[in-house]
């Protein structure tokens, strides 16, 4: 029988016989007052000087005014902030970036910090299950700053010891609705450090038109669209490939189309060449003068073309052995780019087992060897399902448009994309909303980046075909 010792506290048994127990009281040390004092007084001065630091308007203005009002009267202060306010507002005016850098954004990032995050942080990570109890102690994860850009809130996150980035990329949708945005993505700043993007408006509500032809020759990166802060989309066709997945009415075409038109002037200076597979003769055939003849809508037209493209790799591939390692786009050796649109219809849906074996071999063989010599491939297809594109991982850099379900998310971007906020599956149906809006993951970053590609209509593509057939 176990007996227990009398106390206030919980014992531990050590060793026990019929009749007693042997029992160990844990002995309880007591921080000394002052140790206690001087640890959070010091806590507390670190805390106030991060605050002057990143705050110093914020901190400045209700400090003078107070000062203001202790030693003149309220009527002075209350003169002061009208002051403070009017100067602020015709700053703003005058000059709105200056005003956004030194003081706009500063004080929007006070604001949300004491308004949203330090208000609602404990119960959001609570319910969240961030937050942590070990022995009857909480442990809280702890929140290091916030700062706001023109279109987000950036907040650093300090993990609890322990925590993966998994327990947080899990719970991107309760972060989410907690403080009140429609969408968070997450990433790794260093050990222990995550930094938590909150968008507040969406730069790519809107259709974006197509973008004025480039002025000048160049084979990318080409500008296509808006990235999701706003800034210029530049997608790198030279030196890899890329791969586009979307269901109907998704948008694939814009990115295909906005392609062309930014190395329009590079085409039309010989520097160069668009070779297109259009197998369901409705995309790419809007515009095949461009192409140059090299035009393929038959699936034997299209394996003849591939391996036309296969043949030129080889043979710059023996040219430039030993000599150069990178290619360098010239009227001698232009760059040429691969256009499939819907390959699965050559891979996959192909009825004839010796054309589609020949097909696949051609892409798999380009997509292995051929950015290095100048042969990209960029392809889109509607299903990205491994049966349909056993190949889908040789493509470097991937888009994801809208998908109809979350588990494609990983076939097209990759494992742990969705979690880090890819939520193709959440892109609207309606065109006017979603077409041409998507989640690229680059080969330089594991981080998906929302994007927009410009719709390029087919009066701009008329243009397009105009402008080169007088240039030629």
């Amino acid at each position: 029988m176990f007996k227990k010792m009398p106390g206030d506290e919980p014992h531990r048994i050590v060793s026990t016989t019929p009749d007693t127990a042997v029992v160990f009281k844990p002995a309880v040390i007591e921080t000394p007052a002052i140790l206690t004092f001087l640890f959070y007084g010091l806590r507390g001065l670190i805390a106030l000087v991060r605050t002057l630091y990143r705050h110093p308007i914020a901190c400045a203005v209700p400090v003078t005014l107070g000062l203001t009002w202790t030693r003149y009267g309220w009527p002075y202060a209350a003169s002061l902030l009208g002051f403070i306010v009017l100067a602020l507002a015709s700053w703003a005016f005058l000059h709105r970036p200056s005003f956004n850098r030194w003081a706009g954004l500063r004080l929007l990032a006070w604001w949300r910090l004491m308004s949203t995050y330090r208000r609602h942080w404990q119960s959001v990570m609570d319910v969240s299950g961030l937050a942590k109890r070990v022995h009857g102690r909480g442990y809280l994860p702890r929140l290091v700053k916030v700062t706001c850009d023109g279109w987000a809130d950036r907040v650093t996150v300090k993990m609890l010891k322990g925590q993966a980035v998994k327990d947080w990329t899990d719970r991107t949708d309760n972060l989410a609705h907690g403080f009140g945005v429609t969408s968070c993505r997450i990433s790794m700043i260093k050990g222990g450090r995550l930094l938590l993007v909150f968008p507040r408006t969406d730069p790519l509500a809107s259709p974006i038109p197509a973008l004025p032809i480039p002025g000048i020759p160049t084979v990318g990166p080409v500008e296509i669209g808006k990235q999701e802060d706003g800034s210029p989309l530049k997608l790198k066709v030279h030196g890899t490939h890329v791969l586009i997945a979307g269901a109907t009415g998704a948008g694939k075409g814009s990115f295909l189309w906005s392609t062309i038109r930014g190395l329009l002037p590079a085409m039309m200076a010989g520097l160069v060449e668009v070779w297109a597979l259009d197998p369901k003769l409705m995309e790419l055939s809007f515009g095949r003068e461009l192409f140059q003849g090299r035009y393929a809508a038959g699936p034997a037209d299209c394996a003849e073309l591939l391996d036309e493209a296969v043949s030129v790799m080889q043979k710059r591939a023996a040219r430039f052995s030993g000599h150069r390692r990178n290619h360098v786009a010239t009227v001698e050796d232009p760059f040429v780019l691969v256009l499939v649109d819907e390959v699965a219809f050559l891979t996959a849906y192909q009825q004839d087992k010796q054309l589609r074996q020949r097909i696949s071999a051609a892409l798999a063989t380009l997509a292995t060897q051929g950015r290095s010599v100048g042969v990209g491939v960029m392809a889109a297809l509607q299903d990205p399902r491994k049966e349909v594109m056993n190949i889908r991982n040789l493509f470097p850099d991937k888009i994801a448009l809208r998908l109809d379900e979350s588990e494609q998310v990983a076939m097209v971007l990759g494992d742990g994309a969705r979690d880090r906020g890819a939520h193709a599956d959440y892109i609207s149906p309606v065109p006017e909303l979603g077409a041409g809006v998507a989640y690229m993951r680059l080969e330089t970053s594991p981080d998906p980046i929302r994007v927009r590609a410009a719709y390029v209509s087919d009066s701009d593509i008329r243009d397009m075909v105009e402008l080169f057939g007088r240039a030629a």
